[in-house]
């Protein structure tokens, strides 16, 4: 069972936790790619090795869980360089839809509830037994 089918078995509140998007808006994003990947290979060309739906689902778990395109070469069973070309394609077919927005850095700087914490994660020399 690949990953879109896994998702179809969520309930729509899992699919929005899991996934990051409504299945609605999720939906929405296949279509686009879809009208865009049919004008892409009108005249042909080389067949995708992941389903539209597969990139999308890619693409949204790179953006959302700050995982590596390793990673998900390994996940996916593709490469390294599918994955990167993928993700640059759906991330700027979706961009000129216009259809989908992320608010910009200067809508985040301005929001009043967001909460600055800093950590200080620099390595500290442990202790280890000396057997």
């Amino acid at each position: 069972m690949n990953h879109y089918e896994k998702t179809q078995q969520l309930h729509d509140k899992d699919f929005k936790q899991i996934i990051g998007v409504k299945r609605e808006t999720f939906a929405v994003m296949t279509e686009v790619l879809r009208a865009a990947y049919a004008e892409k290979h009108k005249k042909g060309g080389r067949k995708a090795k992941l389903r539209l739906e597969e990139q999308l689902l890619m693409t949204l778990k790179y953006l959302r869980q700050s995982i590596t395109q390793k990673e998900l070469a390994y996940e996916f069973e593709v490469g390294e360089a599918t994955i990167h070309d993928t993700i640059v394609w759906v991330e700027n077919t979706l961009i000129k839809s216009g259809k989908f927005r992320l608010s910009g850095k200067k809508a985040l700087l301005e929001e009043e509830t967001i909460e600055i914490v800093l950590m200080d994660v620099t390595e500290c020399p442990a202790k280890r037994n000396q057997n």
